[in-house]
């Protein structure tokens, strides 16, 4: 076993298959395929299973995949303790982006990195807010931004706050510009799944008051969910940076939701184990900084964590 045969290991389950890690890792899909027996052959077990589709992990390949994380994160982090430094850091950090934050923090943010930290490379994954909390939790990123209420944000870094409103089909009859939590269940909603954040934060000020919300379809795509309102096919409750480009453009409407205003927190997550990076420090310095002048433009329909 040696380092390489457990990077590709790795690149294979992750791809789910040997062609697509071939193409990714640039390497011969062959010599992808002779590495990954020697493994098999060197712990006398099966690891993967192959088909037609592609591959699935055995028991013993879970375990080793497990293993082989830990070690090449490792290495990852020894090598840019060595040959990092605060002053000109470099390598790449990986971070998750909740699909709504995405639509206005990714532009700016990957221009920022580019600009201001041109040796660092940032890999950035979009996704519903329920994966991407179970990716953090593995460890499969350096940093996450994530949503959380104003009780459970721990030691996390609070980016911003944002108020959730009910997001309206543009052929609507006139809406006042707010409308009381407990109208909310005379509209039929097309939300996140249950384990999503954004369902949560919802879901909890709505049973803290004893009211009902009407929920006809749940999906866990932003951009389904967007689409059916812009088509009159159901409302939804959602924050203004999730649907801040169709409502500039007249494609879905918004009223804010009161008695009470529902809020939550954009925050920053990382794992314990790269915070020593000076990579993942610079990335992780740089986010507020630019989540700030996003607000502060107009950008972000959002209030920063010390005007709150």
């Amino acid at each position: 076993m040696d380092i390489r045969q457990l990077k590709y290991f790795v690149g294979v389950v992750e791809a789910g298959s040997f062609t697509k890690a071939a193409a990714l890792l640039h390497v011969a899909q062959s010599a992808l395929s002779l590495h990954v027996r020697q493994l098999e052959e060197g712990f006398g077990t099966q690891l993967l299973v192959r088909d037609r589709t592609g591959v699935s992990v055995t028991a013993s390949g879970h375990r080793l995949l497990e293993r082989a994380r830990i070690i090449l994160r490792e290495i990852q982090l020894t090598e840019a303790e060595l040959t990092n430094s605060v002053a000109a850091p470099s390598g790449e950090v990986t971070i998750g982006i909740p699909s709504g934050a995405a639509r206005v923090l990714s532009g700016p943010l990957l221009e920022s990195v580019r600009s201001e930290l041109p040796r660092i490379s940032l890999k950035m994954i979009e996704g519903m807010t329920g994966p991407l909390e179970e990716w953090m939790a593995a460890g499969r990123f350096h940093l996450a931004v994530l949503y959380r209420t104003a009780e459970s944000v721990g030691q996390m870094t609070v980016l911003a706050r944002e108020e959730f409103y009910l997001v309206v089909p543009p052929g609507e009859p006139p809406f006042e510009n707010s409308i009381p939590l407990v109208d909310l269940h005379a509209f039929p909603l097309a939300v996140p799944m249950r384990n999503n954040n954004v369902r949560r934060s919802v879901a909890d000020v709505v049973a803290q008051h004893g009211c009902v919300l009407d929920v006809r379809f749940e999906v866990d795509s932003l951009s389904t969910i967007i689409n059916m309102v812009m088509e009159g096919k159901a409302y939804s409750v959602l924050t203004p940076s999730a649907i801040q480009k169709e409502a500039s453009q007249g494609r879905v409407r918004t009223v804010k939701i009161v008695d009470p205003v529902i809020t939550r927190s954009v925050v920053l997550a990382v794992n314990p184990k790269d915070e020593r990076s000076p990579a993942v420090s610079a990335v992780r310095n740089l986010i507020p900084k630019v989540v700030r002048t996003l607000i502060e433009g107009g950008h972000w329909s959002a209030t920063a964590p010390d005007l709150a």
